[in-house]
């Protein structure tokens, strides 16, 4: 399962103010005879991107088996000035995806013509759902603009998981707008609506099993269903020079409850294997410990290197609890085509090491106390291309409605992961401005 689908929709939201993050803010008229608003007039963004995936080490089927997984995703986002220092942002969106591996939940059920397998998809429920968000933030500036207050909060809904957020926090700047520090929180208090593979659950019985002895796998439910989420953000930006800026950032990040993904199989080297068709049979789902920790650090430096060129360079480090370190470079090179069309051409490299629980198919034993088959979770080396396109008309001349459009981008980007995983992605997205 695609891990970056699971977060999530309803309506009841409490915007609670922590000391929080905003990003490169750089030098404006300090005139006290004329305050200019932080915002003008109401922008709308459209966004939709498109992404898919093919792969053969499906976390549903225990490492081995299809990955493929499509997802479509369309976003509005609103900012509405609300006065001349409070800003408005309204983000919503819906996610809806398709997925030969989580299809697999369930691969008995769908088209009984097909021969269940995990390198094929079933036609059952469990192969799409839905996902929903729901946004909202606040900001605040102060009137000589060097202080900015944030609250936020975020709510979002699929089948068999819950999330509700909250956050918020304090930016400031000083050294003539030359130097901004600021500081962020967050909390996500989520819940999982456990969905088990289909012969863990009670009741399942199939004359089709074949296996030496009887099919009888040491199997219990988790007890607890909700997953805590806190994280603290600190990052510190500098305008060097005419030419340099850069950033350095911290971020800390507990997690607690329920870590585990209850669709993921595990199977044993030392118990014997039972299948139905071409489907062997769930021995345990994946167990991970109940707590986790990550110190993600790293900074951003952006050189203009002409009125044509600029080049904006990335770097974090990663480290957990779990044993995993990774390390992340991106490096995107804007060339301004002329004063309305910049190309965005991209790359970014990703390596990490293998979380202490990863263990192949049937490499685990049924007496270890943690163990998973996600390779997501396994060692690998990953790159990504990209190549964007933008439109940008700062007189806002073409119109929609009483909207003018300010920008348009197209983003392409290639996915290829060391252990077989590649996807595609394409982003759409347009900002139109009130009139």
């Amino acid at each position: 399962m695609w891990m970056q689908l699971k977060n999530k929709v309803s309506t009841n939201i409490v915007a609670i103010f922590f000391f929080c993050f905003c990003f490169f803010s750089l030098a404006q008229d300090n005139d006290t005879s004329y305050k200019k608003r932080v915002l003008e007039s109401t922008e709308i963004d459209l966004l939709f991107s498109y992404y898919d995936q093919e792969g053969q080490n499906a976390a549903v089927t225990g490492g081995e088996g299809t990955e493929e997984l499509t997802d479509a995703t369309s976003t509005i986002v609103v900012r509405i000035p609300l006065s001349e220092d409070e800003v408005l942002t309204v983000d919503a969106g819906i996610s809806a995806y398709t997925s030969a591996s989580s299809s697999n939940v369930n691969p008995f059920d769908g088209d009984i013509n097909r021969l269940a397998s995990p390198f094929s998809a079933s036609s059952g429920a469990s192969r799409q759902d839905v996902l929903a968000y729901f946004n909202p933030s606040y900001t605040h500036s102060s009137d000589d603009r060097n202080t900015i207050l944030n609250a936020k909060a975020y709510v979002s809904n699929e089948y068999d998981y819950f999330s509700f957020g909250f956050g918020g926090g304090i930016a400031k700047l000083f050294n003539e707008k030359n130097t901004e520090l600021s500081v962020n929180a967050q909390v996500f208090l989520d819940t999982w609506n456990p969905q088990y593979p289909i012969e863990l659950r009670n009741g399942f019985f199939d004359s089709r099993i074949t296996g030496n002895g009887v099919y009888a796998p040491n199997f219990s439910p988790f007890e607890k269903e909700s997953r805590n989420s806190y994280s603290l953000s600190v990052s510190m930006s500098q305008i060097l020079s005419k030419k340099l800026q850069g950033s350095v950032f911290v971020d800390i990040v507990s997690q607690n409850g329920l870590l585990s993904t209850p669709f993921q199989r595990v199977y044993f080297s030392d118990v014997s294997n039972f299948f139905i068709e071409n489907f062997q049979l769930a021995d345990d789902v994946e167990r991970l410990p109940t707590s986790r920790f990550k110190l993600p650090v790293g900074g951003r430096l952006n050189y203009f290197v002409s009125d044509r060129f600029v080049v904006r360079t990335y770097y974090r480090f990663y480290n957990d609890n779990w044993g995993i370190n990774s390390h992340t470079a991106n490096i995107e090179v804007p060339v301004k085509l002329s004063d309305k069309f910049t190309l965005y051409p991209s790359y970014r490299y990703y390596t990490q090491t293998g979380a202490d629980y990863f263990y192949e198919k049937e490499t685990a034993l049924s007496s270890t106390a943690f163990y998973t088959s996600d390779y997501d979770l396994s060692s690998y080396n990953a790159h990504q291309y990209g190549l964007g396109f933008r439109y940008k008309d700062i007189f806002t001349n073409a119109k929609v409605l009483k909207f003018g459009l300010k920008t348009l981008d197209l983003r392409l980007q290639n996915y290829d992961r060391s252990n077989g995983l590649n996807a595609f992605i394409v982003s759409f997205g347009s900002t139109f401005v009130a009139d």
